[in-house]
């Protein structure tokens, strides 16, 4: 990706406090439209509370977060119409079919042709036979395949996704990641991308940012950093630093 490439997202000491306790210690770094960054860490990290931060549910105690050129605090509702947000442990209203659910978002999001949209994404995620279910009767990783049809409504430049294959089983996993690349190249859409499954870093994502205890510990490639911490692989990378906090002996 050339350096060239606009600046989509961009932190700077993004910092946050919870009763004197640092869960985010001075959090940096810049993602460029067409780029796919992993945000890594064992449990308690700090990466929840940065992607909190960055859709606007949770204020930082201090630092800045600057959406296409514009402070995030000061522009929420207009730079949120161009982003989407998925997680696997976010649930839609279970009282309304699946149509309902993605017809609501639509609706918020001024998505254009809507029906013809959610029949595309429906399709796209291979749930089209779900349309008329309940969103409370669906399985685990139908509800996470659901979670990534609202993510695309609107067609967003910047796009947070949370362990989105959590729940699903290897073969639906495949096919979920192949539906992100497709979608991410075919747009050049910006995406920040949380997983504790490796396979999925190293399919998807371009860089890497280790987080541990809310600080940086390790940033680059996959290739990079793998080699950097002269481990056999990224999931060996990952039980180091969740285990020592760093990546070298």
């Amino acid at each position: 990706m050339s350096t060239a490439a606009e600046v989509v997202l961009e932190v700077r000491d993004l910092t946050r406090e919870f009763d004197g306790v640092t869960v985010l210690d001075k959090f940096s770094f810049t993602l460029r439209k067409g780029e796919v960054l992993g945000l890594l860490g064992a449990n308690g990290a700090g990466k929840t509370t940065a992607m909190n931060m960055l859709l606007g549910l949770t204020t930082p105690s201090s630092g800045s977060i600057t959406v296409f050129g514009k402070d995030l605090a000061k522009h929420r509702i207009e730079i949120l119409k161009r982003v989407n947000f998925s997680s696997a442990y976010t649930a839609l209203p279970g009282n309304l079919y699946v149509w309902q659910n993605l017809a609501v978002f639509a609706r918020i999001y001024g998505v254009p042709n809507a029906k013809k949209k959610i029949d595309e994404l429906l399709e796209l995620l291979e749930i089209g036979d779900l349309r008329k279910r309940v969103t409370g009767q669906l399985s685990a990783g139908e509800s996470t395949r659901l979670n990534l049809c609202k993510a695309m409504l609107n067609d967003p430049d910047l796009l947070l996704l949370d362990e989105p294959t959590a729940s699903l089983d290897p073969d639906i996993a495949d096919k979920v990641r192949k539906v992100i690349q497709r979608v991410q190249k075919e747009r050049g859409i910006a995406i920040l991308y949380t997983s504790h499954n490796m396979k999925d870093i190293e399919e998807v994502c371009s860089h890497l940012i280790f987080l541990h205890k809310g600080k940086v510990v390790a940033e680059g490639t996959p290739e990079d950093i793998v080699a950097k911490s002269q481990q056999s692989t990224l999931e060996d990378v990952f039980i180091k630093i969740a285990r020592t906090g760093d990546i070298e002996e």
